[in-house]
């Protein structure tokens, strides 16, 4: 089902009720089974009198002269009746004007001895005046909008319709075209913008002592790539970093850019804990092995182990920790589950953790996609959370805690599960 109209909360709100939508559809149970009849908003009310625009639209179009499936009754407010006046278009190829007027006057008797009502004006016209949708719906509201305007039965020649659809389509190739050729050009931008950094940024790492010179290095050259590269970033919530000692980080993945987005945007000292495959890349394991970044093995249980007790004991010697508690990244959106590692290091030394959500990145460069786009960065820092507990429970407790509260500021669902990982 879907979660509602897009971008019309007030439409939403008045269709969803109890966790059930109000699709307007109408129909009939028998013997357990669902039959639709039609749309709610399609009633006609006519003195009274609920009229089901199928029904008549069934019996018109079984008559002689008169194309299946190409009529369309539909009701028009009249506030000078005080209800509304019942009209039925129908399509024939009859040209000739006695015929038309047979057939106008042979509609009203059908309509009369199926609903007991006749019609207020019944339209005989040319083939094409009946709107339908790609799949043959008749479409009533758009015709009945056509009546009313007056262009009901305007014909087109084929021709027309021929370079109608013919422009549309190229239009929208066009727009394709262009914006591909924008995407192209932008990440060629950043291609050339690594190539001429990255490199010396490397050699620079290679000469500069371990400690907080690379640490400076790495937050600066992370802050004039994303500068450089046409997407700023917006802090949220820095006062909540401000006299809390020793955290551990949780912060949320989308993107390989999150880590660039990260350094770039917190002031505090703090260690990443990254997988330990990034300690072989050259400019990010230089970085990684100069300023005392953690690495985690992901794949060997017992290695899992051994790490945890490195978090553990990093917050313990008094560093900050920043994690990844999902672990991977997928393109859609969702905040996968949580791992708890960090949070029973957090428990066992009774440091807070501090979420952190970051919005953005995956607009910018998601999973699956090395083309990049320009865009804003949010990083929202939460007020840190205190375990509340020594044991199993609390560990639980604080990293449900924490994932509800960036779900939250990223706006994002929690999903159960990831359909694809990106490693």
């Amino acid at each position: 089902m879907t979660v509602g109209y897009f971008r019309n909360p007030a439409a939403t709100q008045a269709a969803v009720h109890d966790g059930w939508m109000d699709s307007s559809d109408l129909g009939y149970l028998s013997e357990g089974e669902l039959f639709i009849t039609g749309r709610q908003k399609d009633i006609i009310i006519k003195g009274g009198r609920n009229l089901y625009p199928e029904e008549i639209e069934e019996v018109v179009g079984n008559m002689p002269g008169i194309r299946k499936g190409c009529v369309a009754a539909f009701g028009i407010a009249d506030p000078q009746i005080g209800t509304e006046r019942l009209v039925v278009v129908a399509e024939s190829r009859e040209q000739a004007p006695e015929a038309r007027q047979r057939l106008r006057a042979a509609v009203v008797e059908r309509v009369v001895a199926t609903v007991g009502i006749p019609p207020d004006a019944v339209v005989i016209s040319d083939p094409g005046a009946v709107l339908k949708t790609s799949s043959g719906k008749v479409r009533r509201s758009a015709t009945r909008d056509s009546y009313v305007t007056g262009q009901l039965g305007g014909r087109r020649s084929a021709r027309a319709l021929w370079v109608r659809l013919l422009i549309t389509n190229l239009a929208a190739r066009g727009r394709r075209l262009a914006a591909r050729g924008l995407g192209l050009s932008y990440a060629g931008y950043v291609g050339v913008l690594l190539l001429l950094t990255l490199p010396s940024l490397w050699a620079l790492a290679l000469l500069l002592p371990c400690g907080r010179a690379i640490d400076r290095l790495a937050r600066g050259s992370c802050r004039v790539l994303l500068a450089l590269a046409g997407c700023p970033i917006r802090v949220e919530g820095l006062e909540n970093l401000r006299g809390t000692g020793t955290v551990a980080l949780a912060a949320n993945h989308a993107s390989y850019l999150d880590p660039v987005a990260l350094a770039a945007a917190l002031p505090a000292a703090f260690r990443f804990v990254a997988k330990r495959e990034l300690a072989a890349a050259p400019l990010i394991g230089t970085v990684i092995r100069k300023a005392g970044h953690l690495t985690v093995e992901r794949g060997h249980a017992s290695q899992s182990v051994a790490d945890a007790e490195r978090i553990t004991a990093a917050l313990r010697s008094g560093s900050s920790v920043l994690v990844f508690p999902e672990g991977t990244f997928v393109e859609s959106p969702g905040i996968l589950p949580f791992r708890l590692g960090a949070f029973k290091s957090a428990v066992e030394t009774g440091r807070p953790v501090v979420p952190i959500a970051i919005r953005g990145t995956r607009e910018i460069l998601a999973a699956d996609r090395w083309l990049p786009r320009p865009g804003p960065v949010t990083v929202a820092i939460a007020a840190p959370l205190s375990p509340d507990g020594k044991d199993w429970p609390a560990m639980v407790r604080l990293r449900d805690r924490t994932r509800a509260e960036i779900a939250q500021r990223t706006g994002e669902r929690l999903a159960e599960r990831a359909a694809a990982i990106v490693s």
